[in-house]
């Protein structure tokens, strides 16, 4: 179900992606302050999500320099409130930016023409990354990756996870858009495959941290909503980055 809701809203954009990111948000921030609060999950959860709101409503009406502020006060907002609360307010600032970030990334990837095909691009190689990566690692196995955090993950994964990303990112620019050069599509898929790799070991970093299985029970038997979205998190800043670079007609 979360897969064509996601494409639906994806292709629709507007007030449907909005209120997409929207929900995300809220569960997002109720994991991560139920991981990083034990507390006072409550307070923690209610001004990460204020704070991811609020800049979500700039960015609903395409203001995103009044976004971006937004989401720097309600960072520092979340950080006193985590901190009157005897909860780390590090952990509480660094939540709702690693939450609020990629929100604002994503409402902007699919603002202005051609939106669309850069935001599914994001999704689309997100998803090839974590297929190429799996069925390398099951089928392959071999030297695990990062052992101390990932014990499941092996290089072979994450190679698998590289070429089916590339792949993704080729096939992705040749039919749908945006129109790249060949170099450029490539390194789209395979740089943007290696973020949402990385974000997915950065998550497993994060759990260790906290002490915790799962982000969440959102998804039976997958854990929570943070768990699935960690890669899509870091790899929007690669598209991001692409798209900007892609305007500015500084691309191969």
């Amino acid at each position: 179900m979360l897969g064509p809701a996601t494409l639906a809203a994806v292709w629709f954009g507007g007030w449907l992606l909005t209120a997409l990111v929207a929900v995300a948000a809220v569960f997002l921030s109720r994991e991560w302050g139920a991981m990083s609060a034990p507390r006072r999950p409550a307070r923690v959860t209610a001004a990460v999500i204020a704070a991811v709101l609020v800049a979500v409503a700039f960015a609903a009406f395409e203001r995103w320099l009044g976004g971006w502020i937004a989401l720097g006060v309600g960072v520092l907002v979340a950080a006193a409130v985590a901190r009157g609360f005897g909860e780390r307010k590090s952990d509480a600032a660094f939540g709702a930016m690693y939450i609020g970030a990629p929100c604002l990334l994503v409402l902007w990837l699919r603002a202005g023409e051609g939106g669309a095909a850069w935001l599914l691009a994001l999704f689309l190689i997100v998803w090839a990354a974590d297929g190429g990566a799996y069925f390398a690692g099951k089928t392959i196995g071999g030297p695990k990756l990062w052992p101390r955090f990932s014990p499941n993950k092996t290089w072979a994964g994450f190679v698998g996870g590289l070429v089916a990303a590339g792949a993704a990112g080729l096939a992705h620019c040749a039919v749908i858009g945006p129109q790249l050069s060949f170099v450029s599509a490539l390194s789209l898929g395979v740089l943007t495959g290696a973020a949402a790799m990385a974000g997915d070991l950065w998550e497993s970093m994060l759990k260790r941290r906290f002490g915790v299985k799962d982000s969440g029970d959102l998804i039976p038997g997958h854990g929570g909503l943070l768990d699935r979205v960690d890669g899509l998190m870091f790899a929007a800043f690669v598209v991001t980055a692409f798209r900007l670079a892609e305007t500015r007609g500084a691309l191969p």
